[in-house]
């Protein structure tokens, strides 16, 4: 057992953290207020191989493993949190869809431009009526000659309108329950496609999130990732990945709370006295610190785990629980160490509480997680 990075892991996390502090540091906080998504900052992040990190060099990733793309989250997030959302829905659910449910020639034509970073994957599933249950999809596909015509309307989907092309579930087969949901692929420019406007949110506001509304929206047979009726099993499959990347992302948020709070107990005065200096401000930082290292170890594990190709969902489930809550436990008592002060926007600290939140409730809310350890112990149905 070998808690050290290797090499290359280190180099990725000081490739990743220079590029975030230099490139997503200084404007993060103003896109952020105005709500900006910034697609150059994901073209920057091509050039260094970044959007197609764990992706095999066959299909136009950089052939790094999961943990690398598990630390690169973190430290993007660090920085900026918005950012690090919209790289993880790309990769983990845009991407990972096609890289396990693609065929050949689906990763030639959407896989390896994605991952080269020509353009952004989206990954529709949520709606209106079913988001933790994600077995209620109500989104249609009817058959047709030559392909499929669907209609429905997807909800908080990230990427949603930058996306090159989006991974939608749909229903193929009524009656069947979880068994009749196909997924398909549908590109951008295809009619009866239609993104909505973003929207105003409490957080992530750099991040884009919108609805999709189809309407009729034709795609051919070819267009089916993965065989008729397998689109939620597929799913669940993705979603595993993807909490691994949420608990990278909350990492991130919580060790950047832990930073900016050390930095200003060090240097705020009260008393007489640094704050730092006293108890109850140094156990705040402690248990800060103790909590961030849990998560990560949890992260790194399940990322771990998912390279050797052994069973990584229960520990996923729990590295994205942990690593959610820890983030806003994080994010709240820096706001309380930085007093009056942590209430502003002219300190980080609100936004990271802002952003935390809804990693407790995005790819599997809190309960849901615990659901899906407690039936990995065997409970439940």
């Amino acid at each position: 057992m070998d808690f050290t990075l290797a090499e290359e892991d280190r180099m990725v996390q000081e490739t990743v953290r220079d590029f975030a502090e230099r490139e997503l540091g200084p404007g993060a906080a103003a896109r952020d207020r105005d709500g900006t998504f910034d697609l150059d900052v994901y073209r920057k992040m091509a050039e260094l191989g970044l959007l197609g990190l764990p992706i095999a060099e066959e299909w136009g990733g950089a052939g790094g493993t999961y943990l690398q793309y598990a630390i690169a989250v973190e430290e993007i997030s660090r920085v900026c949190a918005s950012t690090g959302l919209s790289y993880a829905a790309h990769v983990s659910l845009g991407l990972g869809s096609l890289s396990l449910l693609g065929s050949d020639v689906q990763k030639g034509t959407y896989l390896a431009p994605g991952a080269r970073g020509q353009y952004l994957v989206a990954f529709g599933l949520t709606e209106a009526g079913a988001g933790s249950d994600a077995g209620g999809t109500r989104t249609r596909a009817a058959k047709v000659e030559g392909g499929w015509l669907l209609s429905g309307s997807k909800a908080f989907i990230t990427n949603a309108k930058s996306a090159g092309v989006s991974v939608i579930t749909a229903v193929t087969d009524p009656g069947k329950g979880a068994r009749g949901i196909t997924a398909f692929l549908v590109p951008k420019d295809t009619e009866g496609f239609y993104p909505s406007t973003s929207y105003d949110k409490m957080g992530m506001r750099a991040s884009e999130t919108a609805e999709i509304e189809l309407r009729d929206a034709y795609v051919p047979d070819e267009a089916m990732l993965g065989g008729r009726g397998e689109g939620f099993r597929g799913f669940l499959e993705v979603l595993d990945g993807g909490r691994i990347s949420i608990g990278a992302l909350g990492v991130g948020i919580a060790q950047a709370a832990l930073e900016a709070s050390l930095a200003y107990a060090q240097t705020r005065e009260q008393f007489g006295q640094k704050i730092g200096q006293f108890e109850a401000i140094q156990f705040k930082l402690a248990d800060m610190a103790m909590e961030v290292e849990m998560a990560r170890l949890l992260v790194h594990k399940a990322a771990w785990l998912k390279d050797q190709h052994q069973p990584f969902g229960q520990v996923a489930a729990m590295a994205k629980l942990f690593a959610s809550e820890a983030a806003m436990r994080a994010a709240t008592q820096a706001i309380q160490i930085h007093g009056g002060n942590g209430y502003i926007r002219e300190y980080p600290v609100e936004r990271y509480l802002r952003d935390a939140k809804l990693l407790e409730i995005g790819e599997g809310t809190s309960e849901i997680q615990r659901l899906v350890i407690a039936r990995g112990l065997g409970l439940g149905r």
